[in-house]
């Protein structure tokens, strides 16, 4: 990796982005000796159902600026996410859509990908609540292919984050994942 990598988590309260963006950024922090990560957050004063986003910079370089400026790769989970920020992506970045709340997709010059993120924690995994790591490994496989964090490490760290009786469930959800991205095709 070489430069500076941007990643955005946008939704609502309630969807975990901001402890998917801790996790993505711990995972890049080991990963490659001499990375500097740093991760923040905001959201709305709803405790669930507000405006929450969580970014992580990666960096060769030491970070001057903490938040992110023009995003690699945007995982955008709600519709009003998407209108307020799929226009801030890079050009040719990546943005991955959930397909169940995002209805309208705003046109950006990036690399689209449109998964369903909530229905395969709804459906495949049985709890909504994993959203934010059936995203995590969405983010995995991206992350790999740009050579920033193996998806391993993610995994690791998840597994470090989550309570203990729940690690199989978020462990099957980052799978999910992981393979909704590798057999996706961008538009």
């Amino acid at each position: 990796m070489a430069g500076r990598y941007e990643i955005r988590f946008a939704g609502s309260g309630g969807q975990g982005v901001i402890l998917a963006a801790v996790i993505a950024g711990e995972a890049a922090s080991v990963f490659e000796d001499g990375l500097h990560v740093v991760q923040s957050q905001s959201y709305g004063p709803e405790a669930r159902g507000g405006k929450s986003k969580a970014e992580v910079i990666i960096s060769t370089e030491p970070i001057d600026y903490p938040k992110a400026i023009k995003p690699n790769l945007q995982v955008i989970l709600t519709q009003q996410a998407a209108e307020e920020y799929a226009g801030e992506t890079l050009p040719g970045g990546r943005i991955i859509y959930d397909d169940f709340f995002v209805t309208s997709f705003p046109q950006v010059d990036a690399n689209v990908y449109y998964l369903p993120i909530v229905r395969t924690a709804r459906e495949k995994i049985g709890k909504e609540l994993v959203t934010n790591m059936v995203a995590l490994g969405a983010v995995a496989r991206v992350l790999e292919l740009e050579k920033i964090a193996k998806p391993e490490s993610i995994k690791k760290a998840i597994l470090g984050k989550v309570p203990e009786g729940t690690k199989q469930l978020n462990s099957q959800a980052f799978d999910e994942g992981y393979l909704l991205f590798k057999n996706s095709v961008h538009l």
